[in-house]
């Protein structure tokens, strides 16, 4: 038995039967042991538009939970997945399950990760302030930003802070190293100790 999609034929373990009017759910697929990363995200977001992202000014905002995995076959997985509802449950202390959020997810192919958005973290607050802004040309910006990650938690935590630039931009400054994610997109694994708090500085040179 096949379920075709506009893309994608999947196919269902063994066989079945629907009789006339009837409704049936059926497992796609079964997978166990499956490793998962738990994520804290900050982005700070673009306050503004001009030929793309440009950095925008003082903000503060949730830091995002969510779940990572690869759909691999190393991790049980490895199938191409169709696009629906994720909902993820947890086992309590009592070992009863609690259900702890839910997220959609585009069709995905084997060998590509996915992430599901949980909801906000309580305990862990970020916020984004604009230093300075400096006017190096007619064409050319120059700006500086500190980023503020305080963590209410019992344990250490690592918040991925995101930042966004338009326009030719470089990083002429860092507190602490980032990833270059795309054209508009960087990151900083922002490291915060239990009850404590981590800044992460850094300027930017725009030129539009």
């Amino acid at each position: 038995m096949c379920i075709r999609d506009r893309y994608h034929l999947y196919a269902l373990a063994g066989k079945t039967d629907v009789n006339n009017n009837e409704t049936k759910q059926l497992t796609l697929f079964n997978a166990s042991a499956v490793p998962i990363k738990k994520l804290f995200i900050f982005d700070g977001g673009a306050s503004g538009y001009y030929g793309g992202y440009y950095p925008g000014g003082n903000n503060s905002s949730k830091v995002n939970v969510k779940l990572e995995l690869a759909n691999s076959k190393e991790n049980n997985l490895g199938m191409p997945m169709p696009k629906g509802k994720v909902r993820v449950y947890k086992k309590d202390k009592d070992g009863a399950m609690q259900f702890v959020g839910e997220d959609l997810i585009d069709h995905t192919p084997k060998d590509e990760k996915v992430r599901l958005y949980l909801g906000d973290a309580f305990d862990i607050v970020g916020e984004r302030k604009q230093l300075s802004q400096q006017q190096v040309s007619s064409r050319v910006q120059k700006f500086s930003y500190e980023i503020s990650i305080r963590n209410h938690k019992e344990s250490a935590v690592t918040v991925n802070c995101v930042e966004h630039s338009g326009g030719d931009w470089k990083i002429t400054s860092s507190s602490q190293p980032f990833v270059k994610k795309d054209s508009h997109t960087f990151e900083f694994a922002a490291k915060v100790p239990a009850n404590g708090e981590t800044k992460v500085t850094y300027e930017i040179e725009v030129r539009y």
